[in-house]
């Protein structure tokens, strides 16, 4: 009788101290993280919950947030697409000129940042205990990766995998439907200041590349202010002699093309560029490749190729 006596008061003692030795991975599961993210700039941003009140500064974010089931209480005036269900949000201001006091007054437990230009709004939105992420949505990669992000913080990991299979679909088909030409291109940003050219960090360089193309700006040094543009000029062109010129630009497609032609007019050496000479020169809208085009990036890269493949 002793026996069993001891023997279940061993295994009382055993039962116990199996479970103190597994007590701390219990409280870290009751009182872990909802989610742990890694943004953009490299910061480790731990949620103990589902974000309720999101706020972005980018439109960019908005169409692959609600696609995974999100929703945003304030969101940037912009001239990007805006999804229905965003359309009476509170404003914040311009995408440049984001109001913190409004951000703030919107009582948020996340605003997402656009790397490049709010990240300024870290610091002031700390020291009001309100979680950041700072992201960045240009290439289709990094749109991608922001899609599992929204995915994780929505709690719909299944949709953002079924919207990155079909995009990855829907991109392939438009590749297998052009020949595998290696293109060399060039892709000209045209402001009011003089041009620029576009590397593969862009949108359109990411673009071309998907599309197997070379841009004849790789490797050229970045300008201060832009990791994604370089100083360009005629004589850099002349030297390069791309297959075809790409342009973008804020304002009027009309405007542009005019004002692009007659400076193509104004000297024998733009002639001698293969694409201004054989007319393989595109322009690109704004609102594809200027802005993000998010969840619509098969759409862009088919908007693309098709100018080159009618």
């Amino acid at each position: 009788m002793m026996k069993k006596i001891w023997a279940l008061a061993l295994l009382t003692a055993l039962t116990l101290a199996l479970t103190a030795c597994g007590a701390p991975a219990a409280q870290e599961s009751a009182s872990g993280s909802y989610a742990t993210i890694t943004d953009d700039n490299g910061r480790t941003v731990s949620f103990d919950k589902k974000p309720e009140r999101i706020v972005v500064t980018s439109a960019s974010f908005l169409e692959p947030l609600y696609a995974v089931g999100g929703e945003v209480v304030g969101r940037p005036d912009s001239k990007s697409k805006i999804p229905d269900a965003a359309k009476n949000v509170t404003s914040i201001g311009r995408v440049y000129q984001i109001d913190a006091e409004k951000v703030l007054s919107l009582t948020p437990d996340l605003v997402i940042l656009n790397k490049g230009m709010n990240e300024k709004l870290v610091e002031t939105l700390a020291a009001n205990n309100v979680n950041t992420l700072v992201l960045d949505m240009k290439t289709y990669d990094d749109v991608k990766r922001e899609i599992g992000i929204f995915a994780t913080l929505t709690g719909e990991k299944e949709k953002g995998e079924q919207l990155t299979s079909k995009m990855d679909a829907d991109i392939a088909a438009v590749r297998a439907s052009i020949p595998a030409e290696k293109k060399r291109v060039a892709i000209i940003h045209s402001t009011g200041q003089g041009l620029s050219v576009q590397l593969d960090g862009s949108i359109a360089g990411s673009i071309a590349n998907m599309l197997g193309w070379e841009n004849t700006a790789s490797g050229m040094t970045a300008l201060d202010k832009n990791p994604d543009a370089a100083p360009y000029s005629m004589e850099t062109l002349v030297a390069q002699n791309p297959d075809i010129i790409f342009v973008t630009s804020m304002g009027e497609e009309a405007e542009i093309r005019a004002s692009m032609e007659a400076m193509f007019a104004e000297s024998p050496a733009w002639q001698s560029v293969a694409a201004i000479r054989d007319g393989r020169v595109y322009y690109l809208p704004q609102e594809m490749f200027l802005f993000s085009p998010g969840i619509e990036y098969p759409e862009a890269v088919k908007y693309m190729a098709r100018l080159v493949y009618p």
